[in-house]
């Protein structure tokens, strides 16, 4: 597993080449540390305190493409449900600090994705998945 990133995944820089050439300025890994948490969404817009995170389909738990591997799947199963509870609470946790969160999944268009971010940052959208 040390060959999995944590960050400058190929879907994240698809969708960080698309904003930019957008016009869109951001945080790449950036920490949000707030009454004691410490998160690390994938990109962040600091001025307009949105999050996005883009989740990889397996690691996640992506309802269409997730997964459960056969083999070791006592080791698995509890892993990747905790990932989801983690994502969960830390969704929960910047909403309550007045953060909004984009969720995009791997498999998502780069169009779609970043025209959802921007619909967020504009104000017509709210936090939410693709």
């Amino acid at each position: 597993m040390k060959a999995n990133r944590r960050r400058d995944t190929l879907p994240e820089r698809l969708i960080r080449s698309e904003l930019h050439a957008r016009g869109w300025r951001f945080r790449v890994d950036f920490p949000i540390s707030e009454h004691g948490l410490r998160i690390r969404p994938d990109i962040v817009f600091t001025r307009n305190r949105v999050a996005v995170f883009v989740d990889g389909c397996f690691w996640h738990r992506c309802p269409i493409h997730g997964a459960v591997p056969q083999a070791n799947k006592s080791y698995w199963e509890p892993k990747l449900a905790a990932n989801v509870i983690r994502d969960r609470r830390t969704e929960t946790a910047l909403v309550s600090l007045g953060w909004k969160v984009v969720r995009i999944w791997e498999h998502d268009s780069v169009s779609s994705a970043a025209d959802l971010v921007e619909a967020v940052l504009v104000g017509e959208g709210a936090g939410t998945t693709v």
